[in-house]
């Protein structure tokens, strides 16, 4: 066991020299935690990557839930003394790793290493950006004019600018672009408030670290961009890890890719006519001049709602009349704006600033309309209500992905709970270029035969072909809903599903219901903690990097096979590729994500060693196809039964005996 807040003896040992002083039985954790037991598989990790740090290797290493990856990671570089990055999956995890589980190591360890967090500019408040809507005062509402007040006190008492700290402002809020900067907008040492800007300190603090704690976003973007801060920190770093590797691959050619969204071209024009008024005021031409851009959104919007889908190639869509008339359009709108901010430039920063974003946006347009695909490229458009995307996606961010891991001799460590399918690493190191990799799996802790039980009901309905499929299988999980007294997550693959089943639950359960996208996921979360025997329903962002241990959760069931959409364009042109290149786009590439997504939703049942729970999965394609069984063999080693009987036997055996 590793509790969350350890009593360290006073005889605890300072400056730990081996991994054994600090896993081992006499070690630095045992002798800070009552009833400590080893884990050979957080062991294993932790000297494979104190081996790596010795040879500047690259590994990748599959740790198992409860393995406790976390300090398998960070106690051998703190031993190796070396200059690190940790990157994690997402901000959570990142404040998470920063605020507990690194001060807690240390404490154990008697580390005296420089530690720093670094986020994207995003995360931070601009004081300049904030002093600037203080003084405009245009506002939406009465609960923007409240935010904004709220954010100026926090600005008088924050001391890194984090706006995850503005306790009264949650971070989802719609003021907070007005008062943060983003790469097109940024003043640089042109910022009167530059000396003072937390970006730069939070930087700074980063250079000067031994271990800077960041996110996969965030290292995928300065490198793509080659920013200031992670490209000057990366030449310096010895050791490199990436912890929920799996996330690497699509945010990778997210990155390396380019995008514009009609969100950005708003945000041009409204910051040209604020620059307008404090730098050119007698131009008032400028601001109507923007203003045409966004009228001229309107009807790119319109003449995208005829697509059939929300994400679609464009060469599939360009030579429509009215999309190409609109876009052409859009694009003379462009030039009026671009040559217009080229005169007023000479007036100010700030419009300078603007006619360069002015530019680079109707370079990118031009980029994206007039080029076809090429064998390494996709050009696709996703589209919303009142907004669309264009995006240029690699087919393979693995080139660039490689190139800085072989940049210069140090030691990578890509590890998260599930890299591989079954055994095989080959889709994960194959998306990154990683070939040369050492991959490994450490095994979890976790009793599986023992502590839970997979139930695969019999008679289900097809998935594929039955329209009322959610309505039954809600009436197969029923039983063990009622044997488990609740406690448990109702998984699915689609937003559609997921609604179809809370309509059909609303107000028919015993037990609390709480529904993804109701509220923000924390409080959710917490809510059904606190409910002792609540029911949740949930999608993608519940089947990972949630952690519910006890009794409050004892129930995962999972609707269908995550198969990812077939309709994805990026997807449907990597599977192009692959059948060009002779092998199975099925084989090759959807069997080993889905096998990776089911291990990840698998993995929110046991979080502990003394948890128990059922696994109910309800796609009859696992038991009647071979490639089901082939993803059955690599879940996790659970008893299977196929009777309600069995799952309500296995509750009542944890049931306390009766002493009445």
């Amino acid at each position: 066991m590793q509790p969350d807040s350890p009593a360290p003896a006073a005889n605890t040992p300072l400056r730990p020299k081996t991994i054994d002083d600090v896993f081992g039985p006499e070690g630095v954790l045992a002798r800070a935690f009552n009833g400590y037991q080893p884990r050979p598989g957080q062991v294993q990790m932790a000297e494979i990557i104190r081996n790596a740090i010795l040879d500047s290797r690259t590994v990748v290493i599959e740790a198992g839930t409860g393995v406790g990856k976390t300090f398998g990671y960070l106690a051998p570089i703190l031993l190796a003394g070396r200059k690190a990055i940790v990157s994690t999956g997402t901000k959570h995890l990142q404040d998470q790793i920063f605020n507990r589980d690194l001060p807690q190591i240390k404490t154990l360890m008697g580390s005296n290493a420089r530690t720093a967090l670094l986020k994207g500019r995003a995360n931070y408040l601009c004081t300049h950006r904030l002093d600037r809507a203080l003084t405009e005062g245009r506002l939406q509402s009465p609960d923007w004019v409240r935010a904004l007040h709220d954010i100026k006190s926090f600005a008088t008492r924050t001391q890194d600018g984090d706006i995850a700290r503005c306790a009264t402002v949650t971070e989802d809020h719609g003021i907070w672009p007005l008062v943060t900067s983003t790469n097109e907008n940024c003043l640089g040492k042109e910022c009167p408030k530059f000396d003072d800007c937390f970006v730069v300190k939070a930087r700074e603090a980063a250079h000067e670290a031994d271990l800077v704690v960041i996110n996969h976003h965030l290292f995928c973007a300065d490198i793509a961009i080659k920013q200031n801060g992670f490209a000057q920190l990366l030449p310096e770093a010895d050791v490199v890890v990436l912890d929920e590797a799996h996330q690497l691959p699509e945010i990778a050619a997210l990155f390396f890719g380019s995008s514009l969204s009609s969100g950005q071209m708003i945000d041009l024009v409204r910051d040209t006519a604020r620059e307008q008024q404090a730098e050119a005021v007698d131009m008032s031409d400028l601001t109507l001049i923007a203003h045409a851009l966004e009228v001229a959104l309107a009807p790119c919007v319109d003449a995208l709602k005829t697509v059939r889908t929300d994400r679609i190639a464009w060469h599939e869509i360009f030579e429509d009349a009215a999309i190409k008339t609109a876009f052409d359009a859009l694009d003379e709108r462009f030039k009026a704006l671009t040559e217009a901010l080229s005169i007023a430039a000479p007036r100010g920063k700030g419009l300078a600033s603007c006619h360069e974003r002015a530019v680079q946006m109707r370079q990118a347009l031009s980029s994206f309309r007039n080029t076809q695909d090429t064998a390494t490229e996709v050009r696709w458009l996703e589209r919303r209500e009142k907004s669309f995307t264009l995006n240029i996606t690699p087919m393979d961010a693995g080139k660039t992905f490689s190139d800085v891991v072989e940049s210069q001799p140090r030691a990578w460590v890509f590890t998260s709970a599930t890299l591989a399918a079954g055994k095989d690493f080959s889709h994960f190191t194959r998306r990154l270029n990683l070939d040369l990799a050492l991959c490994q799996q450490t095994p979890s802790p976790f009793d599986y035969p023992h502590q839970a039980l997979m139930y695969l009901p019999a008679l289900l309905p097809d998935p594929k072909t039955d329209p009322d499929y959610t309505l039954k299988i809600l009436r197969l999980v029923f039983p063990v809903l009622k044997a488990s007294g609740g406690r448990a997550f109702l998984l699915f693959t689609s937003h559609r599903e997921l609604k179809k089943a809370a309509e059909i639950l609303e107000g028919k359960l015993p037990f609390p219901l709480f529904v993804q996208g109701t509220q923000a996921k924390a409080p959710l979360l917490e809510q059904f903690r606190q409910s002792g025997n609540g029911v949740l329903l949930g999608t993608q962002s519940f089947w990972e990097g949630v952690d519910v241990r006890g009794e409050a959760l004892s129930v995962v069931m999972i609707d269908r096979i995550p198969f990812a959409s077939p309709d994805d364009p990026v997807r449907r042109a990597r599977e192009a590729q692959i059948k060009e290149a002779g092998y199975s786009p099925f084989s090759v590439m959807a069997m080993p994500e889905a096998i990776i997504t089911f291990k990840q939703g698998v993995g929110r049942l046991i979080r502990d060693v003394t948890d128990r729970g059922v696994l109910v999965l309800c796609d009859p394609r696992l038991q009647n196809t071979s490639y089901g069984r082939q993803i059955l063999e690599a879940l996790p080693p659970m008893r299977r039964v196929h009777a309600v009987a069995d799952v309500e036997a296995f509750f009542k055996s944890a049931e306390p005996p009766d002493i009445a």
